[in-house]
């Protein structure tokens, strides 16, 4: 078989896991794929490398490529995400002090989004001053799922705290150092703000959004359009590596790969927590996170048009975006299920028979249609109640822009 050799750039986050293995167990070999794995310092380089030709592929905040083909960063370049990494991995982490002060006002301990939103909303109006947070990306699933938590708790993104960028792996030490309040970010550093700061968990992706994704294989249109059967050979490889990581037999290995210098460069027992959905929130509190981070499960790979669509919503909704018909067009465009289908056709693999869907009616898990056969998945719940239906794009952004009731 002959062998092509691709750049694919990543940060240090477990969502990258899905990449790590297709390299580490041969799923990318046996497609005739050399990776070479280009580890990152931070989202902007991996969103400047990428438009600039230096990665053929990388891992990518959802959002990240339809930003670039919104016209939206600053080397904007029309760009595809053909494969998902995952559903889940993140959370949103808190300073000790701040942690006491939402504890006073009611906050629980079992990482539910609304009763410590609400908590933290009545810490924010008492506050002596504004609070900040940190998010990794101005275009992050983080950065949305923040500010959608912050906004159905009554607390105004901008105006009643303050949202700062800042890399992964250096939000703990912000913490830390009293530079921010509390952060969002994908695993492991939350669990590392825990063990090295004394910080808390205070909730999680699963929580405000259960079926919500976050990372992506993006690259530029353009490349995808010259070397199709590699996007496919990169979709199986990928496809594989989901249905690895998800076998809890394999979760031990999986940490122990990922916990290597190369990769996350952390302790294997604070990245297999994220794989197991056992997290400890801080202060003793050991929490069991159902479906925490799913990397195959529920579809999780399939990059639902629908999705994009979610995030284009909120780019519109925080006056990243303008919002049109031809913006929603290309937003939607970016994710594309019909090269996962191509992709996975040789392998016979159930895949959704719809590009979209409607997500927050979903309570309990429950079947789809697919081909060749129906699909499992897992419920979808907004924590506020939310439902995000595409068909119903122009009302829903209407209604998030109405002011908290």
């Amino acid at each position: 078989m002959h062998t092509t050799h691709l750049t694919a750039g990543f940060l240090p986050l477990l969502d990258s896991v899905l990449l790590v293995l297709a390299h580490e167990k041969g799923f990318a070999a046996e497609e005739g794929i050399e990776l070479h794995l280009t580890r990152e310092t931070s989202w902007a380089n991996i969103r400047d490398r990428a438009a600039l030709g230096h990665f053929d592929i990388a891992q990518m905040l959802a959002p990240m490529p339809i930003a670039a083909s919104l016209g939206l960063t600053p080397l904007a370049t029309p760009m595809v995400a053909p494969v998902v990494l995952g559903l889940g991995n993140n959370g949103i982490t808190v300073s000790a002090e701040l942690w006491l002060a939402m504890e006073a006002e009611g906050a629980p301990a079992d990482l539910s989004a609304g009763p410590t939103g609400a908590a933290l909303a009545k810490v924010v109006v008492t506050s002596s001053r504004k609070l900040r947070f940190g998010v990794v990306h101005q275009t992050s699933s983080h950065n949305y799922e923040l500010r959608y938590w912050l906004a159905a708790s009554g607390v105004r993104p901008d105006h009643d705290v303050e949202i700062v960028v800042l890399p992964p792996p250096l939000l703990p030490e912000a913490l830390g150092s009293g530079g921010i309040d509390g952060y969002c970010v994908g695993e492991p550093w939350n669990s590392v703000g825990v063990a090295t700061q004394g910080a808390r968990i205070a909730t999680v992706k699963a929580a405000i959004w259960q079926a919500s994704p976050d990372k992506v294989i993006g690259m530029r249109s353009d490349w995808a359009l010259a070397h199709p059967e590699l996007v496919s050979a990169v979709v199986r490889a990928i496809y594989r590596a989901g249905l690895w990581c998800d076998d809890p037999a394999n979760r031990h290995e999986t940490a122990e790969i990922m916990a290597r210098p190369a990769y996350l460069d952390q302790p294997a027992a604070i990245v297999s927590r994220a794989l197991t959905g056992r997290l400890d929130q801080g202060g003793g509190n050991i929490a069991e996170i159902e479906n925490f981070f799913l990397p195959h499960q529920s579809a999780a790979n399939f990059p639902w048009k629908s999705h994009a669509l979610w995030y284009y919503s909120q780019m519109v909704r925080w006056g990243e975006a303008c919002e049109s018909a031809e913006n929603a067009t290309a937003a939607a465009a970016t994710f594309r299920p019909d090269l996962y289908r191509a992709a996975l056709a040789p392998l016979g693999a159930n895949v959704p028979a719809a590009d979209s869907k409607t997500d927050g009616e979903r309570h309990t898990a429950g079947d789809i249609a697919g081909h060749p056969g129906p699909l499992t998945l897992h419920s979808d719940r907004f924590f506020d109640g939310g439902v995000f239906d595409s068909n119903d794009l122009s009302a829903y952004i209407a209604r998030q822009r109405l002011p908290p009731s």
